[in-house]
């Protein structure tokens, strides 16, 4: 059964092609030879202000810049979202794009007694992919993969995504051409399988 995925490609540095590239291009070649739909957004790409306060977040409009990706997040029936652990979490420009694109009236509604609101994104799944430095198992064990949780609980599951799964990929820079390759395979994978 195809699905309606989207892929948001998270690495802020658009000025050459790093494993977070590939990755994504790997899923999304799993996906396409199964039949999925897929749209990516690099948002590297986007030009978009930074929210400073509640008030803007819950009262300006969605900047123009993001109607096309807010749409697409309402149009997908999986996300997978792509980014390198940066200071131990996700780089600003994710933050900042969720923060954007995740507002109230789309993502969630406010309820009155109720202090969780109504979820606006359910009946969608989504995938983490997050590349670092560090062994990953370092990251999960010892630093209990603590932003990649937050993201996943306070961000996506707060907005009705779930299942959230995720794939942590670590050791990048000393990472052998065999081992590579392993993940391109396991990300076509996962592509194929729109999980």
């Amino acid at each position: 059964m195809s699905q309606r995925i989207l892929i948001l490609q998270g690495h802020p540095d658009a000025s050459e092609a790093h494993l977070c590239n590939a990755l994504a291009d790997h899923y999304c070649e799993g996906a396409y030879a199964h039949g999925h739909e897929v749209r990516l957004i690099d948002l590297a790409s986007l030009e978009f202000p930074l929210l400073r306060s509640q008030k803007e977040w819950k009262t300006t409009p969605l900047p123009a810049s993001l109607t096309a990706a807010q749409e697409a997040i309402g149009w997908c029936q999986h996300l997978v979202l792509f980014f390198p652990l940066w200071l131990g979490d996700m780089p600003a420009l994710v933050k900042g794009f969720l923060e954007q694109a995740l507002r109230p009236g789309f993502a969630f509604e406010y309820v009155e007694g109720n202090p969780l609101g109504r979820k606006g994104l359910t009946g969608r799944s989504a995938r983490v992919v997050v590349t670092m430095g560090m062994p990953a198992v370092i990251y999960r064990h010892l630093y209990r993969a603590h932003s990649v949780k937050s993201l996943e609980r306070n961000i996506l599951g707060f907005v009705g995504l779930s299942p959230v799964r995720e794939t942590l990929i670590g050791s990048v820079e000393t990472m052998s051409e065999q081992k590579r390759n392993a993940w391109f395979r396991k990300l076509h994978e996962l592509g194929a399988e729109a999980k």
